[in-house]
C-alpha cells in the first residue's frame, strides 16, 4: 500500500500543474538567454548578405549570371531546411523538452557556420545552407520555449520581446557583413559568427532551466473520463498559420526588386545600394520599437484584435508605398509598415499557443514556423513576377489587398470559435 500511495500521485502533478507553472521562477532569466542567442544566430546568418556574391566568386563562379543565381539559391535555402525541420523539432520539444532543443540548435549552427568557412565549391556552399536550417533554427527553438513557460498573461508581452531580438539580428546582421570582413576576411568573418553562436550554446547549457516531465501516455477512456482533452478549432488554426505565411510574405514581397524601384526615384547610382539597405532596413528598425508593446495589448484586449488592428493597418500603409516620389518618403513608410506588422507574429503565437493542448504546443508552433518561413521563400518570387508583369507599384496593390482580405479570415475564424 505505501508504494502505491507514493506512484499513484506521479499523474495529477502532470495534470493540475501545467508546463508554465512548473517554470514560473524560470521564464524570465530564459527570456534573456533566448534573445541573446536568437540575435547572435541571425546576426551570423544575415551579416553574409553584404559579401555572398564575393564569396560565391571565390568559390569558382565566374559568370555574373550565376553568381547571382548562386547567392540567391545560398542565401533562400536555409529557410527551406528550417520549414521542412521545425515541426519535426516542435515535436521533439513536446516529447523530451525545451532546452535539449535549443541546445541542438546552437551547437549544430556553431559547428555548421564554422564549416561554411571551409567550403571548397559553391556546391559545398549550398549544401552547408541548407544545413544550417535543418539543424538549427534557435529562434524557432526559442519561441517554442518562451512561447510555452511564459504565463499566458504575459506571453504576448514575452514573444514581443523575443521577437525584438530576432529583428535587432536581421537588423545588425548585414551591418556587421559590411565591416568584418575588410578586417578578418570572408572565411575569418565565418568563424567569428561560429565563436559568437558558440557562446549562446554555452550561456544556453548553462543557464537555461527547465522543469520538464515527459508527457505519460494514457487510455483513451481515462482522458474521456477527466474530460481533459481539448477540441481543436482547425479554422482558427488554419486562418492564423495562414496569416503568418502572408505576414512574412507582404514584407519580403518587394525585397527582389526594391533597388530598381528606388532607382526610379531618382537616386544616384553611386548611392543606390546604401539607400536601398536603408530602406530595407527601416521595416525591421519599425517592429524593433512596437514588438513588446503591441505583444503585451495582445495580452490585454486579446490576440485577435491586434492581429485583425495590424492586418488592416498594415495593408493601408502598402498602397501609399506606390506613390513615393522620394526615397525617404517610401524608407518611412516602410518603418511605419514594420511598426504595424510588429503586433502580428507575438500575437499569432500566442493563439496558436493556447489553441492546443499542452502535449502538443512545441509540435504547433513549429507548424507556425514553418508557415512564417514559407512566407519568406514565396514572398520574394511572388513579388518578382507582379512586378516583371504587372509593373513594380502592382506588388504594393496586391500585397495590401491580400493582407486586407486576411484580416477578414481572422475575423471569420474569431466568430467561428466564440459560436463553438
Amino acid at each position: 500500500m505505501a508504494n502505491s500511495a507514493n506512484t499513484l500521485p506521479q499523474f495529477p502533478p502532470i495534470d493540475t500543474a501545467s508546463y508554465a507553472a512548473r517554470n514560473e521562477r524560470y521564464w524570465r532569466r530564459n527570456l534573456v538567454i533566448c534573445v541573446f542567442g536568437s540575435f547572435t544566430t541571425l546576426v551570423s546568418l544575415s551579416m553574409l548578405l553584404p559579401f555572398l556574391p564575393l564569396y560565391v566568386q571565390q568559390l569558382g563562379v565566374t559568370s555574373t549570371a550565376s553568381v547571382v543565381q548562386w547567392s540567391g539559391v545560398a542565401f533562400g535555402i536555409t529557410f527551406l531546411g528550417t520549414a521542412i525541420t521545425s515541426p519535426i523539432w516542435g515535436r521533439l520539444a513536446d516529447r523530451y523538452g525545451r532546452k535539449p532543443m535549443l541546445i541542438r540548435a546552437a551547437i549544430g549552427m556553431a559547428i555548421v557556420m564554422s564549416m561554411i568557412g571551409l567550403a571548397h565549391n559553391v556546391y559545398e556552399l549550398v549544401f552547408l545552407r541548407l544545413a544550417a536550417g535543418l539543424v538549427g533554427g534557435f529562434a524557432s527553438a526559442s519561441i517554442v520555449m518562451i512561447g510555452t513557460q511564459a504565463p499566458p498573461a504575459r506571453s504576448g508581452w514575452a514573444l514581443g520581446v523575443l521577437s525584438t531580438g530576432v529583428l535587432s539580428g536581421n537588423l545588425i546582421g548585414p551591418l556587421i557583413g559590411g565591416v568584418l570582413p575588410n578586417l578578418i576576411g570572408i572565411r575569418g568573418t565565418f568563424f567569428a559568427g561560429g565563436a559568437m553562436i558558440s557562446i549562446a550554446a554555452i550561456l544556453t547549457i548553462v543557464l537555461v532551466r527547465e522543469d520538464f516531465v515527459r508527457p505519460v501516455k494514457r487510455d483513451k477512456q481515462r482522458v474521456r473520463a477527466e474530460g481533459s482533452a481539448r477540441p481543436r478549432n482547425y479554422a482558427a488554426i488554419a486562418a492564423l498559420l495562414t496569416t503568418a505565411t502572408m505576414v512574412l510574405l507582404a514584407n519580403m514581397s518587394i525585397e527582389p526588386i526594391i533597388t530598381v524601384y528606388i532607382s526610379q526615384l531618382g537616386v544616384p547610382h553611386a548611392r543606390l545600394t546604401t539607400i536601398a539597405g536603408m530602406v530595407m532596413a527601416s521595416s525591421a528598425f519599425g517592429s524593433m520599437l512596437t514588438a513588446a508593446r503591441l505583444g503585451a495589448m495582445a495580452d490585454r484586449v486579446g490576440g485577435w484584435k491586434v492581429i485583425m488592428g495590424c492586418l488592416v493597418a498594415t495593408g493601408l500603409v502598402m498602397i501609399p508605398q506606390a506613390f513615393v516620389t522620394q526615397w525617404w518618403q517610401l524608407a518611412a513608410l516602410r518603418a511605419v509598415m514594420g511598426m504595424t506588422l510588429a503586433g502580428l507574429l507575438p500575437s499569432i503565437a500566442k493563439l496558436v499557443r493556447h489553441a492546443v493542448e499542452e502535449k502538443e504546443s512545441g509540435k504547433m508552433l513549429g507548424y507556425l514556423q514553418s508557415a512564417q518561413y514559407a512566407g519568406q521563400v514565396v514572398g520574394p518570387l511572388i513579388g518578382g513576377q507582379i512586378g516583371v508583369h504587372f509593373g513594380m507599384r502592382s506588388v504594393f496593390f496586391v500585397t495590401g489587398a491580400l493582407l486586407i482580405a486576411c484580416a477578414g479570415l481572422n475575423r471569420w475564424a474569431q466568430n467561428r470559435q466564440v459560436s463553438q
